[in-house]
This record gives structure tokens, sequence and C-alpha cells, in this order.
């Protein structure tokens, strides 16, 4: 899998105002902006990105992702 198709899977499933993707191949990071994130939990936000994933996580295609979950107002603060 590709740093595009990973990205391409996440921004399908969810709608993003910022996405970021990053990795070798099996261990990925990224950067999610989403208002879906609003009034969730980290770990509920975690949770909605996985499911974007589906089976993916599952069969080991996505060995590993790290993230960084904002909603709009949090990456409106973020220096970048």
């Amino acid at each position: 899998m590709t740093a595009e198709e990973l990205q391409s899977l996440i921004a399908t499933g969810l709608a993003c105002d910022h996405l970021e993707v990053e990795g070798d191949g099996r261990h990925w990071s990224a950067v999610i902006v989403s208002g879906e994130f609003e009034g969730k939990r980290l770990i509920q936000r975690h949770q909605r990105v996985y499911a974007t994933l589906g089976a993916r996580m599952h069969t080991d295609e996505v060995h590993a992702l790290s993230m960084k979950t904002f909603t709009p107002a949090e990456w409106a603060t973020q220096p970048h």
C-alpha cells in the first residue's frame, strides 16, 4: 500500500478538512482534521479512523497507524 492509497481510503470514509499520510508501507503516521471529531474523545476519533480502514487493520495490510487527530478549531490553533 502507498501513502496515496491509504490517504484515499481515509478520505473516502471520513470527511477531512486536512489529511497528511506518511510511512514506509507498513508503519504509517497521519495528521487528520475533521469536523466529525467535534465532541469526541481521542479514542473515539481513532476508532472512527480505524473504521474507515476496516479489514485492512485486521489483515495486517496496515500494520501500524500513528495518528494526530484535530477538529478544525483545534487545527487552527496549531503551528503549521
